[in-house]
């Protein structure tokens, strides 16, 4: 085991630090008995009571030190509240001693014995608080002169605040990280220390470059994901140009039982960089809602529905069932679990929605309480080479699973649907909005008293997710680890974004907040221009826009559209009580017609005929007129009057 690692891992003894401590006590008491003697210059003290005082001061300290437990603490890691620990034992040390030394000696003036007891407090307190800072002290630089080796990392921490502070005393004995300081905007007495460590100053990249200079500094680490995404056209921009890397710190919840691990930390990503003010949850609603619960999640290996899993462990679940068809992903997603939640009860289980004998078998057998419905096809332009499939999962599957939901007394069913079926310009679009218009009027139908039911049905719409799989930024970074170049459609396409963790806290907030039949949408903020992050997610990669990566158009694919539609506006929704979530307006549809369009679409989707299926698609949701797809000479009146004529009487 090398010196370093010896010094990381190993701690002094319990028994060790107690008997240094009454040791140190000791002397401290022993000491204050030579200083009254030479200030007082008065007759020798007697022997009955140096045996006292002496005897008093070892047993009071052992006592006082044992009870109050100072000796568990762990010196190079001694803190305000370890020093808090140390003064109340010295101050039960004192009253023992007092009380001792009134007791047993006669010949000493009660005021001479409280001078002691006081002097003896000060002593003992300054010299156990300057053993600790002198050890903690002499650690920290034995370690740092042995941590210096190539593979550290040498970074300024930004800010000066609590958790820049924090994350600096947590990362003292890491093994990866060797923190110099801290960096701020602006002008700042160079005198000025944080934790005995500079802070220093930028306010332009000169700055950035003098101090990886002198100091060897190899990179800044954010404490705050916000400082990044404030800092990224500064900060960030500056240490890239001086070839500094850039680190961040993990959120507080992301962090094991409040530890911060050098593990946690990583490079910037481009999500950091993306996300916005999250919408504030009201997670002990959430939690009151879900505990305890039986709850089924489809699509349970997909990025929505693994992270959902996540989720409603952490809230308590009495019984979690992970459905979905991809055997491998789901088999990671167990194995994940199986490492990460030992206390929870869970079942994965392979099928498809389509199948509704492997559902009823699902529902009969696990009776859940409630559904998250994530399982979908969503990569559009495969969608509209695809229609058929398209239906058949996203439509049909959520037909079966809405129906067992009924058929099983199901409390609350929530979908997962997408910005795409708002105005959709694509099959996959489309397909979700058919699938909302059917979960909506069977809610609706129920609550009407036309259909038989107990089922809440909750929809939600949110737009792209950061580092889904398939989404445009696992491709672009695939594409940059291979030398470019990085493809997107068009210079002008701009997209919406939300972190996977917020999605799914989304659908968690409209499952609690659902009253009805509702389609739950939210502000998502300003779209980001897909060629903007493209250059961007170069530039954190290290390297420059088309000198070492180029960027290539390849035009707008079959079914998409330049912009994505603003979810949340005055005019198509309704407010909540969150300023952030909002109501959609939709056209409402009666279970029989909705009902009847579904039953067409099954056959047509199973018989593969596909031209009258997207007629009957359009016919049904008018808004549907296709963009850069063969599918777009069926936007003609005549043609799709023509080409689905008597398969449904709208």
């Amino acid at each position: 085991m090398s010196l370093r690692r010896k010094m990381n891992d190993r701690y002094l003894r319990s028994s060790i630090v107690l008997a240094m401590d009454v040791v140190v006590s000791l002397i401290a008491s022993v000491c204050v008995l030579i200083f009254l003697q030479i200030v007082s210059r008065g007759p020798a003290l007697n022997a009955r009571f140096l045996i006292v005082w002496l005897l008093g001061a070892f047993l009071a300290s052992g006592f006082s030190f044992f009870f109050t437990h100072t000796y568990r603490s762990v010196i190079r890691y001694s803190t305000l509240k370890e020093f808090g620990q140390i003064s109340v034992a010295v101050f039960f040390k004192e009253i023992i001693l007092g009380v001792a030394t009134v007791a047993f000696t006669v010949s000493m003036n009660i005021m001479t014995i409280v001078t002691l007891v006081a002097m003896d407090f000060l002593v003992t307190f300054s010299a156990l608080l300057l053993i600790r800072v002198l050890m903690a002290s002499v650690y920290r630089i034995v370690s740092r002169n042995i941590r210096q080796d190539d593979t550290l990392a040498r970074v300024l921490v930004y800010g000066a605040g609590y958790k820049s502070a924090a994350i600096v005393t947590r990362l003292q004995q890491s093994k990866h990280y060797d923190v110099k300081g801290f960096i701020v905007h602006g002008k700042i007495d160079k005198s000025n220390l944080l934790l005995g460590m500079p802070i220093y100053h930028f306010t332009k990249e000169r700055d950035l470059a003098d101090l990886k200079r002198k100091y060897d500094i190899t990179g800044i680490l954010f404490a705050y994901q916000k400082d990044a995404r404030d800092e990224q056209d500064r900060l960030i921009e500056m240490a890239r140009e001086a070839g500094l890397k850039l680190f961040i710190a993990p959120a507080i919840d992301e962090m094991p039982e409040g530890k911060l691990l050098s593990g946690g930390i990583r490079k910037i990503r481009i999500e950091d960089l993306l996300g916005r003010s999250e919408i504030k949850i009201s997670m002990d609603e959430i939690h009151d809602n879900f505990a305890g619960k039986r709850v089924l999640v489809t699509g349970a290996a997909g990025s929505i529905g693994s992270e959902l899993c996540r989720q409603l462990a952490g809230l308590g679940v009495g019984e979690l069932i992970m459905f979905d068809n991809a055997e491998t992903p789901l088999h990671n997603v167990r194995l994940e679990f199986e490492d990460n939640f030992k206390d929870l009860k869970f079942t994965p289980v392979i099928g498809d929605v389509r199948q509704q004998e492997r559902l009823d078998y699902v529902f009969r057998k696990f009776r859940p309480q409630v559904v998250f419905h994530a399982a979908a096809y969503k990569h559009v332009p495969l969608m509209e080479e695809n229609p058929c499939e398209a239906v058949l999962v996203n439509v049909i599957g959520s037909k079966n699973v809405a129906d067992k939901c009924v058929e099983y007394d199901v409390e609350r069913m929530v979908m997962v649907s997408t910005d795409k079926a708002v105005n959709p310009t694509n099959i996959m679009g489309c397909t979700k909005r058919l699938a909302e218009i059917y979960v909506q009027s069977l809610g609706l139908a129920i609550e009407h008293g036309s259909k038989r039911g107990k089922t809440t049905f909750v929809t939600t719409r949110f737009g792209n997710v950061l580092g889904s799989n398939g989404s445009v930024i696992p491709r672009f970074t695939e594409q940059i680890e291979k030398g470019g170049p990085v493809t997107v459609t068009d210079p002008n396409i701009r997209r919406f974004f939300m972190t996977i963790p917020e999605a799914c806290r989304l659908v968690m907030e409209a499952a609690t907040m659902a009253k009805g039949t509702e389609i739950f949408v939210f502000d998502m903020g300003t779209p980001v221009l897909i060629s903007d992050l493209a250059k961007r997610m170069i530039h954190l990669a290290g390297y420059e826009v088309d000198t070492d990566i180029k960027i290539e158009y390849t035009g707008l694919r079959p079914g998409e559209k330049l912009y994505e539609e603003v979810l949340a506006t005055k005019e198509n929704t309704i407010p909540t009580e969150h300023d952030r979530i909002f109501v959609a307006k939709v056209r409402d549809y009666s279970y029989d017609e909705a009902d009847a369009v579904v039953a067409v679409l099954d056959r047509l989707s199973r018989s593969v005929m596909i031209p009258e299926m997207v007629v009957l698609m359009k016919r049904t949701v008018p808004e549907f007129k296709s963009k850069h797809s063969v599918f777009e000479k069926f936007d003609d009146p005549n043609f799709a009057a023509k080409g689905a004529e008597g398969e449904v009487d709208m």
